[in-house]
């Protein structure tokens, strides 16, 4: 198992895995972000079975010891399955989530004591770079979901959203919204609800200039539009199942 590194904005390194025995023959990439800074925050701890090769990796760019933040998307095997692992190679870090992910999840599951974020708090990781917690409950999955946003490179760290099937470049400047459609069509994993569009357009507000996928290449361009594209997507999804559900019922 091999973990490659990209650096794919100031100070922000990508960290991807492909398993290509995951819906074969195009495979499936999983990956983690670190950001630099006085206080280096990782961002996804991937599986536990991937911790050696995250590990081996991450240690190219830094010493793990030195990690002082841990945070992830949702409560999910390949978004914190090694977060333990990784707080025992980083005795100074603190696992750091949003209030559900910690009351529900995290407080039992995780070694160390976490910090509770708001929605909308700030750590300040010095450097230069500061990351905002955004609660983004059901969407894409998973009431406790959230993502991350590094204000000065205009990075936003999007979990799940977005994902995409293949072991495509690092960075791109391509469409991700007809891949990240084709990935629901054939995994549906997102937890379809009302809200969901409007949470997603809401993050357009953020004009990120980077999208970190958690699976698929990052995208460098107009993510603001890119999320709206994909918000309408959404937003036709549930109304073709409620449609649906209504034909059934009469």
């Amino acid at each position: 198992m091999e973990t490659r590194i990209d650096e794919i904005a100031d100070g922000i390194y990508r960290l991807s895995t492909y398993v290509p025995d995951i819906a074969p023959p195009a495979g499936f990439t999983f990956n983690q972000f670190l950001v630099l800074g006085d206080e280096p925050l990782m961002f996804h701890t991937g599986l536990r079975r991937m911790f050696a090769s995250n590990c081996e990796a991450l240690a190219r760019i830094l010493p793990p010891a030195k990690l002082r933040w841990i945070a992830f998307g949702h409560f999910e095997s390949d978004e914190c399955g090694a977060m333990n692992e990784w707080l025992a190679a980083a005795p100074q870090a603190t696992p750091a989530h949003g209030q559900t992910g910690c009351m529900v999840s995290l407080e039992d599951f995780s070694t160390r004591a976490p910090r509770i974020l708001a929605d909308g708090e700030v750590i300040e990781l010095g450097g230069g770079k500061r990351v905002r917690f955004i609660d983004t409950p059901h969407t894409p999955h998973g009431w406790d979901a959230g993502v991350l946003f590094e204000e000065t490179t205009g990075t936003l760290m999007c979990g799940d959203l977005f994902t995409q099937l293949g072991d495509g470049p690092a960075l791109t400047a391509n469409d991700v919204v007809g891949p990240a459609i084709a990935a629901e069509d054939m995994f549906r994993y997102s937890s379809l609800n009302p809200a969901m569009g409007t949470t997603i357009r809401s993050l357009a507000c953020l004009a990120p200039r980077m999208l970190a996928l958690m699976h698929g290449p990052s995208f460098e361009g107009d993510g603001a539009s890119a999320l709206r594209a994909l918000a309408d997507d959404y937003d036709r999804r549930v109304s073709d199942e409620v449609a649906e559900m209504l034909r059934a019922a009469a």
